[in-house]
């Protein structure tokens, strides 16, 4: 409990400027993460996440160190971890949601 208490301390002891770049630093770690740390972050060990998506672990060992792969395999291991792929594209007057994939892989189960 007291550690809490000093590192509280310290955060309202640095100055604003510091404090604003070290949250802005720990936002992005958390908005960009490899699939291993967000795993990890939710809780789910390979052999889970392997069991919960019909494969062996090896599979998602090997996903997971992967720099390429088809969209279906990453959006069926995001839903399995709980959550929703969305891949947008980014352009400097503004960010839109790419949302082909979707009705690609509903017609592609239906």
């Amino acid at each position: 409990m007291t550690m809490a208490k000093k590192f509280r301390t310290l955060l309202e002891k640095m100055p604003t400027d510091a404090r604003a770049r070290a949250e802005a630093k720990a936002k992005k770690v958390i908005e960009e993460m490899p699939l291993d740390e967000l795993r990890l972050a939710r809780d789910l060990t390979q052999e889970h996440l392997a069991k919960i998506l019909g494969v062996k672990q090896s599979a998602i060992s090997k996903l997971e160190r992967r720099t390429d792969m088809y969209v279906s395999t990453l959006q069926d291991m995001i839903k399995a971890m709980g959550g929703t792929l969305e891949i947008r594209a980014v352009f400097p007057e503004g960010t839109v949601q790419i949302n082909q994939f979707g009705r690609l892989r509903q017609r592609r189960t239906v």
